[in-house]
C-alpha cells in the first residue's frame, strides 16, 4: 500500500501562485509514476500532470501547460505541483495519484489516491 497526503492548497487571487505537495509513505516511492488530478464543483475529475519515476517526461493537460510544473524528490518521497498564473477556472480539489509502474501512461489505471487539497482562485 502507498499512502498519499496532499498539502499546500488554499485561497489565492487570480494571477497568483501556489505549490502543492504530496507526501508518500508505504512502499518504495521511486517505483511509481506520480500525477495530479483535479475535480471542480459539478465536474468530473480530470488529469492535470504526470511524471515518471525519475522526474522525467512530465506531461500536462493543455489547460495548464506553461503555467504548472510537476516535479518530484525521491529522497523525501514527495511530488510537487507548482501552479503559476492561476485562473478562476483552476479552482478545484487537487488529488495526488500513483500509477502501478514507473512510467506515466496517459489514461492508465491509478492505483493510489490521496484525499485531496482544495485550491480556490478568487476572481
Amino acid at each position: 500500500q502507498v499512502q498519499l497526503v496532499e498539502s499546500g492548497g488554499g485561497l489565492v487571487q487570480t494571477g497568483g501562485a501556489l505549490r502543492l505537495s504530496c507526501a508518500a509513505s508505504g512502499r518504495t516511492f521511486s517505483n511509481y509514476a506520480m500525477g495530479w488530478f483535479r475535480q471542480a464543483p459539478g465536474k468530473e475529475r480530470e488529469f492535470v500532470a504526470g511524471v515518471n519515476w525519475s522526474g522525467g517526461n512530465p506531461q500536462y493537460a493543455d489547460s495548464v501547460k506553461g503555467r504548472f510544473t510537476i516535479s518530484r524528490d525521491n529522497a523525501v518521497n514527495t511530488v510537487y505541483l507548482q501552479m503559476n498564473s492561476l485562473k478562476a477556472e483552476d479552482t478545484a480539489v487537487y488529488y495526488c495519484a500513483a500509477q502501478g509502474g514507473p512510467w506515466w501512461i496517459p489514461r492508465d489505471a491509478i492505483y493510489y489516491w490521496g484525499k485531496g487539497t482544495l485550491v480556490t482562485v478568487s476572481p
